[in-house]
């Protein structure tokens, strides 16, 4: 690897290290600001006083901010994530057992959208300005301006209470077969992808079409080039890194979606469990579970700037 693409990875990874201290200083003074005392909730309206001043000086919530805020990122830094008020249980060990539901329902809809979306815009590109671009122009477009929480209220009207094809809720503990696994994550699956499908279907389009454009791709037509061979020949592997890009950020869109469409299909993941514990008033399970949100919205757009590095000889040079 040359020096220069080395020098601008280790920058952009330091950078997205501040942006996460950042972002932690800001978690901590927002969930800070919640209105309620955690220790009344959890002891009920007939705890004594000294029953509510002795849980909080357990739970850390009589010592200054700064000092909660520098004992919580050193909890951070070294994996102690700290204990749920509501569970009595430590957070790690609640994320750990919803965190692989999230990331099943990321990885299929990433594995559902993006072949959907690469097709599209590669489609797109190779009939520009004719019918088939025009008509995927507007689906696009119209999926882009519909947002997600309608998307699955609409599903589940159709779906579930008009047609009774597929359960409302997403329960996957009643998940015993292939079609039982399709009958749950259908309409999930389905509204995560309205909006990826088409945010990076007209990002490829768009990557396709300056490849057309430039001078390289004028002479092979002259050469007597067929279209489709410009496209998927000439074209396509020179956008490579501009679409991998542009997938990348519109994957950073799953950390958003998810939240929604966990909430609306009571999806067993994380998003829900951050959800239910802003309920409850439960600050080390909320916090840690913004911070693992952010972490992974930043690694995507790391992702998908070293994709635009890796992919562009003038960054490469700098």
């Amino acid at each position: 690897m040359h020096s220069p693409v080395l020098r601008l990875i280790v920058r952009q990874l330091v950078s997205a290290l501040v942006t996460l201290l950042l972002v932690s200083l800001i978690i901590f003074a927002i969930t800070s600001l919640l209105p309620g005392d955690t220790a009344k909730l959890i002891l009920g309206q007939f705890a004594t006083p000294d029953q509510v001043a002795a849980l909080r000086t357990k739970l850390g919530l009589d010592q200054p901010a700064p000092l909660r805020y520098l004992h919580w990122l050193g909890g951070l830094l070294t994996g102690h994530l700290g204990t749920s008020a509501a569970n009595d249980m430590p957070v790690a060990t609640l994320i750990a057992q919803r965190l692989p539901a999230s990331l099943l329902l990321a990885a299929v809809t990433t594995a559902v959208s993006v072949p959907i979306a690469l097709a599209s815009g590669i489609l797109s590109a190779m009939y520009r300005g004719r019918f088939a671009d025009t008509a995927l122009n507007v689906v696009t477009l119209a999926m882009v301006a519909v947002p997600d929480f309608l998307v699955a209220i609409l599903l589940i009207l159709l779906f579930a209470v008009e047609l009774g094809w597929l359960p409302a809720l997403s329960y996957t503990s009643t998940i015993h077969s292939v079609a039982d696994f399709f009958e749950v994550y259908a309409m999930p699956v389905a509204t995560l992808c309205a909006v990826l499908v088409a945010q990076m279907a007209r990002m490829t389009r768009i990557a396709l079409i300056n490849e057309l454009d430039s001078p390289y791709m004028e002479m092979a037509r002259l050469k007597g080039v067929g279209p489709v061979r410009c496209v998927l020949v000439h074209a396509l592997p020179n956008a490579v890194g501009p679409i991998a890009n542009a997938v990348a950020l519109s994957l950073s869109y799953l950390i958003g979606g998810i939240v929604i469409v966990e909430t609306i299909f009571n999806y067993p993941g994380v998003a829900s469990l951050m959800v239910d514990a802003v309920s409850n008033q439960d600050l080390p399970l909320v916090q840690a579970c913004a911070m693992l949100f952010c972490a992974f919205y930043l690694l995507l757009i790391l992702l998908a700037e070293l994709a635009a590095i890796l992919s562009n000889p003038k960054l490469r040079s700098k």
